[in-house]
Formats: structure tokens, C-alpha cells, sequence
């Protein structure tokens, strides 16, 4: 999440009178994150998230968020819920901008996930994966390893002004991914951002996934892959360390819903290269590229360089869990 538009409370009552949420009480905008505008709102003592989308968010992909999230939530998962306007659209509009309301999902991130946590958090992506496998909707993966040398491209001359080896250090891994990247896994919607910001848990309950802008469809193993990036590396960001025991209770979750199959486990290891490799390229191009004026937090991207070297010499799927 993150300011690029910012907005006043007249704004944000203009955008509330095409509603029947009742009386913005007060507002704050939420700077974590990179690509849209989000503000907290509180509206007869319940919050909600206000999102106008920005960057790489496309107009015609929104339907597709918006019944996701509403599909989602009609089964019982717990993530956020769009809020139709009095048009019975959970879209509307603003200055040539579209934008969304959403429930609020109660807690808050754990950035010290404990083995118990990576085990809700497996159970709770399978049953996304199953819950959505019939769901008569798609949308493609924008940030697909066809897109990495594109933005390899774009950043290729200036990313030696982040560490002077980055270039090498991407090009080295992406001739790797390119050449041994599967071609034909089990797929399905993937949330495609799990991080452990977009996962909350209540008093250590698992209690909702947010941030559903990356969603997409694409290989099931590869959502996986970006968990164990983004979950299981414990330690100071220059001395990553792969914590087997995170990622071994993350696929028993996992497994009690959908099991993972030999092929999938065979390509773990360049599925999470490839995963380590677009969240560096698209963290180094965010960083190269800040938009002047914006309320947002940048994330480092030199976090992946221990991961990329953990999957550059892993050999096969017990490397990463049992």
C-alpha cells in the first residue's frame, strides 16, 4: 500500500456520497507498499480501506479483483470484502481514477512467523488454490518470467548504482530460470504477493490475507515458491538463512488441503529461483524509479541476494523440505 493521490476529507466525503457506508468519522492515509493509493477510513465506528489504483494496476483487471475477493469471501475465506456503491458496482470513480472500498481484515502482520504460523498459512493458500479452481474467471500473470528480461532491460544500466555486481548477478540467474523453467505445471488463481505483510494473524490466528492486486493465473508451485522467499529466510538481510523447519511445516499445511506433486516438487527449486529473481527485479526497478512527491516505502531489494544464492546452489526439493 502506499500515497500517490492524496486526498482531503471533502475528497474522500465526495467519493462516500455514491455509498451507504454512513459518516466518515476520520482518515489516514497508508504508506507501506508500492503500488496503489490507500487510506484507512473510519465510518460509524467500522474501518474500511479505500484503494485508488495507480501504476501497474490496468482498468479492465479490476472486475477481476473485485470477484475474486467477492467469491472468496461468499465462501467463508477470510480476506477483504468489496463494498458495492449505490450503483451496485464495486467499482467507482474519482479524477479519471478508478477505485475500490473494502472491508477491513482485523490484525496485523507477523514478521516473526513462527513454524505454527507457516502451517495456517499453507493450509490457508491451499484452500485459495481449491476454492477458486472452478471459479469461471482469469487473468494472466503481468510479472511472468516473459516479463523479467523486459525489466532486466529497463534497469540493466543503472542498477550498478544499487551494488556494483547486480547486473552480473541477474543476468547469471535469469539465463538459468529461462533455461530450466517448466512448461506445463497444475494451475489455478494464485494471490502471487504473499508476503508477510499482506498476512495477518489475531492474537497468533491466522486472521486474513489482503492485497489481492497481484492476482493471477499461473502455476499453483510457483505460489509456493514466493512463500518460501518471502516466509522462510530468517536473519539480518545480508546473512539470509533458509529455515527448513518453516518451509517442511509450511507444505504440511499445505498438503492437508492439496497435496503437491512429484513434478511440482521436482521444480521447486528454479520455481523459488525465478520467484527470488522478479521480486529483486521489480524492487530494483521501483527503487530506481520513485515517484517524486509520494508517500511510500521502497523496499530494499539487496534482501535477495542471499536468497538467490540459497537457490542458485540448492539441488533438489529436499533442500528446501523434507
Amino acid at each position: 500500500m502506499a500515497v500517490y493521490t492524496k486526498l482531503s476529507k471533502d475528497n474522500i466525503n465526495e467519493i462516500l456520497s455514491n455509498y451507504s457506508l454512513g459518516q466518515l468519522e476520520k482518515f489516514q492515509g497508508i504508506e507501506e507498499g508500492i503500488e496503489n493509493s490507500n487510506f484507512l477510513l473510519w465510518i460509524n465506528q467500522k474501518k474500511y480501506i479505500l484503494t485508488i489504483y495507480e501504476k501497474r494496476v490496468r482498468e479492465e483487471d479490476l472486475p477481476f479483483f473485485s470477484k475474486l475477493m467477492t467469491s472468496l469471501n461468499n465462501s467463508n475465506f477470510k480476506c477483504p470484502k468489496p463494498i458495492l456503491n449505490k450503483n451496485n458496482n464495486s467499482i467507482s470513480n474519482f479524477k479519471n481514477k478508478k477505485l475500490m472500498i473494502v472491508s477491513f481484515v482485523e490484525g496485523k502482520p507477523k514478521n516473526n512467523l513462527n513454524p505454527s504460523n507457516c502451517q495456517s498459512i499453507g493450509t490457508e493458500v491451499a484452500k485459495l488454490h481449491q476454492l477458486t479452481k472452478n471459479l469461471d474467471i482469469s487473468r494472466a500473470n503481468d510479472l511472468s518470467i516473459i516479463s523479467w528480461r523486459k525489466i532486466f532491460d529497463q534497469v540493466r544500466d543503472k542498477c550498478v548504482a544499487i551494488h556494483k555486481d547486480l547486473p552480473k548477478l541477474i543476468e547469471d540467474n535469469l539465463n538459468d530460470v529461462e533455461k530450466n523453467w517448466p512448461k506445463d505445471l497444475p494451475k489455478g488463481i494464485i494471490h502471487a504477493d504473499l508476503f508477510y505483510d499482506n498476512i495477518f494473524f489475531n492474537k497468533n490466528n491466522f486472521s486474513g490475507i489482503i492485497d489481492f492486486y497481484f492476482s493471477c493465473y499461473d502455476f499453483y508451485a510457483f505460489e509456493i515458491a514466493i512463500c518460501f522467499n518471502a516466509l522462510c529466510f530468517d536473519g539480518p538481510k545480508n546473512n539470509l538463512s533458509f529455515n527448513v523447519t518453516k518451509a517442511k511445516s509450511f507444505i504440511e499445511g499445505y498438503n492437508q488441503i492439496r497435496t503437491i506433486s512429484d513434478i511440482e516438487k521436482e521444480n521447486i527449486k528454479v520455481l523459488s529461483q525465478g520467484a527470488a529473481l522478479r521480486f529483486l527485479l521489480t524492487r530494483v526497478f521501483d527503487a530506481l524509479n520513485t515517484v517524486e512527491g509520494a508517500i511510500v516505502k521502497v523496499k530494499d531489494p539487496m534482501e535477495y541476494l542471499k536468497r538467490l544464492e540459497f537457490h542458485k546452489n540448492a539441488k533438489t526439493h529436499e533442500d528446501y523440505f523434507f
